[in-house]
C-alpha cells in the first residue's frame, strides 16, 4: 500500500491552540466554545529586530525562514548557521553565515492587504519579474476535484475553533503540508520555510489557500517557485495583473467541481467529466466552526 503524501498537517487538539470560553448565544442561552489562541512572535535576523508578527506559534521556526524568504532578506542560497526559539521570550532569532543590515529596508515597510497585519517591503518586487515558472507543470481537473476533497477532509483548527486561514502544498491529487494560522500570510510563509528546510523543490507543486488571491499571495507563490495557485476565495485585479505578468495558474472560486482561472489556463488539463464530480458536503465546508454546523444540522 502506497504511503500517503502528507507529511506536516495541524493538531486540533493541541491545547496550545486553543482555548474554551464561555458566552451567550443569539437566543440568550449560555454556551461554551472553542476559540484559537494568537500569541506575538518575534523575529530576529541576526543581531536585528526585523518584524513582531501575531501567531498560533505552532511553527515558528518555518515561520520565520519562510518570512525571510518571502521578504528578499533572505534568498535560496544563503546558508542558516542555526534558527533559535525561545518559547519563554516568544522570539525566534535566525543566524545565517553572513553578515546582514536591513536597516534602510525596514524603513519602508508597507502595509498590506494580508490580515493579521501582513507587511510587505518597497523592494519586495525586486526579482519578481526574473522569476521563470516551468511551463511543463500541469493541473489536471481530475487532480484539482480530488484534493480538494482531501484538503477538506483534513484536520482543522478551523472546524475546532474558526478565525484563522489554512495554505496546502500539494503535488498532483495529493497534499504534502498544510499549515494553519490566524494570518494567511503566515500560513503562506511556514510552507516556503518548510520547503526551504526540507529542500523541497517547487517545480511540480500546486499551492492551495482559503485566502483571497491578492496581489501579496501572488508574489510570495511565484518568489517560491510554485506555478500553481488555486484559493477557495476570489481575486483582485492586482492579484490577476501580476499572475498574468508572470504567468501563473491562478485559479478562484475553487468549490466543489466549479472553478474560475483567469491567468496561466495553458497549464490546465480537463480530464474530468465535471457530471460525475460529486458537489462538496456542506459538512466539509470551512466557513464554519464543529458548534455552528453542529447548532444548525440540529
Amino acid at each position: 500500500m502506497t504511503e500517503p503524501l502528507l507529511r506536516v498537517q495541524p493538531d486540533p487538539t493541541d491545547p496550545r491552540l486553543t482555548r474554551r470560553v464561555t458566552g451567550m448565544d443569539h437566543l440568550g442561552q449560555p454556551i461554551e466554545t472553542s476559540v484559537t489562541v494568537e500569541r506575538p512572535l518575534t523575529l530576529y535576523l541576526n543581531g536585528q529586530e526585523i518584524v513582531t508578527m501575531m501567531t498560533i506559534l505552532d511553527r515558528p521556526e518555518d515561520l520565520a525562514i519562510g518570512y525571510l524568504l518571502n521578504q528578499g532578506m533572505l534568498k535560496r542560497q544563503d546558508r542558516i548557521a542555526a534558527v533559535d526559539y525561545d518559547e519563554d521570550l516568544q522570539v525566534v532569532v535566525v543566524r545565517t553565515d553572513a553578515r546582514t543590515n536591513f536597516e534602510e529596508k525596514l524603513k519602508k515597510k508597507t502595509l498590506t492587504s494580508g490580515c493579521a497585519q501582513g507587511t510587505a517591503f518597497g523592494d519586495l518586487m525586486e526579482d519578481f519579474s526574473s522569476v521563470q515558472l516551468p511551463m511543463s507543470a500541469e493541473l489536471r481537473t481530475s487532480w484539482l476535484y480530488r484534493l480538494l476533497h482531501r484538503i477538506n477532509t483534513l484536520p482543522s483548527l478551523y472546524l475546532e475553533a474558526g478565525a484563522i486561514h489554512g495554505c496546502a502544498l500539494a503535488r498532483q491529487d495529493e497534499p504534502i503540508v498544510y499549515m494553519e494560522d490566524v494570518g494567511r500570510h503566515n500560513a503562506v510563509d511556514k510552507i516556503a520555510g518548510w520547503m526551504f528546510r526540507n529542500e523541497e523543490g517547487p517545480e511540480d507543486k500546486i499551492f492551495y489557500t482559503t485566502g483571497r488571491l491578492t496581489s501579496e499571495m501572488v508574489i510570495k507563490t511565484v518568489r517560491m517557485g510554485i506555478p500553481i495557485l488555486v484559493s477557495r476565495s476570489g481575486f483582485t485585479a492586482w492579484g490577476v495583473e501580476l499572475a498574468r505578468e508572470a504567468n501563473l495558474t491562478l485559479i478562484g472560486r475553487c468549490k466543489g467541481k466549479r472553478f474560475v482561472a483567469l491567468a496561466g489556463e495553458s497549464r490546465i488539463v480537463f480530464d474530468a467529466d465535471p457530471a460525475y464530480v460529486p458537489e462538496e458536503s456542506a459538512k466539509h465546508w470551512r466557513k464554519n466552526s464543529l458548534e455552528r454546523m453542529a447548532t444548525d444540522e440540529g
